[in-house]
């Protein structure tokens, strides 16, 4: 489940760094007041939080 959420929340990074890049737009600061807003600041934690969980899927054996 741990695994499902923060490739999600990667996910929702790597769109909002795209909208960032292409066309200077952040999505995260635009829904929730800006860059300095505290849940701005908890999503950005989070979707970091998760891409360092992520690095733990490289190394995952699949039994599949």
């Amino acid at each position: 489940m741990l695994d499902t959420i923060s490739l999600l929340l990667v996910i929702i990074g790597a769109i909002n760094w795209l909208l960032v890049g292409v066309f200077q737009f952040d999505l995260v600061a635009w829904i929730f007041g800006g860059q300095g807003a505290i849940i701005s600041r908890i999503i950005y934690t989070l979707v970091g939080a998760a891409g360092l969980w992520c690095i733990s899927l490289l190394f995952k054996r699949n039994n599949h």
